[in-house]
Parts: structure tokens; sequence; C-alpha cells
């Protein structure tokens, strides 16, 4: 696993301790476990940040958060990982989610056309808001687990191949 790599990118504990949103956790950030890179706490950090991106919500660094510190892994790396929902990825990810919500409930999917206002998000909430809402969860789900066996098994293979590249 590229431990190393990751680490360079990782902001100082003291950073994230400081950072105004995330004060409210207090003393829960003083865990040893939020802030180091092992093999239990980055495959479960992958998890958790994977399917906190697909929540719609805003604020999800801070949901991320909460989760990785109540699953007990990898801060920073939960909370990175949020970021796969970016304004350029959110309306492809969010229309996939929409679809499969749609083909799991058995609804005909609708045609719309989005608006910022607040009245589309209330017209918007009885007719396209349950398959939304089930494709984003099931797409959370799926993708945590990926991401959680994709990188313990990484990891896994990686340290056998530093055993075998030492025997």
């Amino acid at each position: 696993m590229p431990k190393k790599f990751i680490e360079r990118f990782m902001p100082k504990p003291e950073t994230l301790q400081n950072h105004k949103h995330l004060r409210m956790f207090g003393k829960l950030l003083h865990k040893p476990n939020l802030w180091s890179l092992n093999r239990r706490s980055a495959p479960k950090a992958f998890a958790v940040g994977l399917f906190v991106a697909w929540i719609p919500m805003p604020f999800q660094m801070v949901l991320a958060a909460a989760l990785a510190i109540m699953f007990n892994c990898n801060l920073p790396v939960a909370v990175a990982l949020v970021w796969i929902t970016n304004p350029i990825t959110m309306p492809f990810m969010f229309y996939a989610a929409y679809m499969l919500g749609a083909k799991i409930l058995n609804h005909p999917p609708q045609a719309f056309a989005f608006e910022a206002s607040w009245q589309w998000i209330e017209a918007s909430i009885s007719t396209i808001g349950p398959p939304f809402i089930v494709g984003c969860l099931v797409l959370g789900v799926i993708f945590a687990v990926i991401g959680y066996f994709t990188i313990h098994n990484l990891w896994k293979y990686s340290i056998l191949f530093k055993w075998r590249a030492r025997n």
C-alpha cells in the first residue's frame, strides 16, 4: 500500500483538530487511531468516505468525520474521499443514483429540468425524491463495500510482496 504517498498529502492532526467545523468533536479527535494509517483504519476510512460521498447533503465532511470517529478509522482519508462528490462529478453520480432508485422502486423515470430554487426542490421531493434517495443509499453501500475490500486486499498483497522481496 502506498502509505508514504498517502501520508504526504494528509493534513496534520492539529490542523483538523482546530478546524472550525470539526471543533465540535472536542476530545474525541484525540484518539490516536483517527490519525494513523494502518491496515485496519484505512479500509474502514475508505468505506466511510465513499458511503458519505453518495449522501446528498450539505456538510458531508462533518458527517464523514463523525462516522470516522464512531468507527475509529482514519479521519483525514474519510473526509478527503467525500470530495469525490464535487460540482463536476455530482450530476453524473446523482443521475445514476436516480436511475438506479427508479429501477429498484419500479418507478418510470421522469423527465425533469433542474432549477436552483426552493420551489423546484419542494415540488421534486415527492416525484424524484424517493428513487433518488434509494439509489444514493444503495450506491453508497455498494461503493463502501467495494472500497473496503479493495483497500483491504491491496494492503494485504503489498505486505505479501514486501515479505517475498525480503526472502
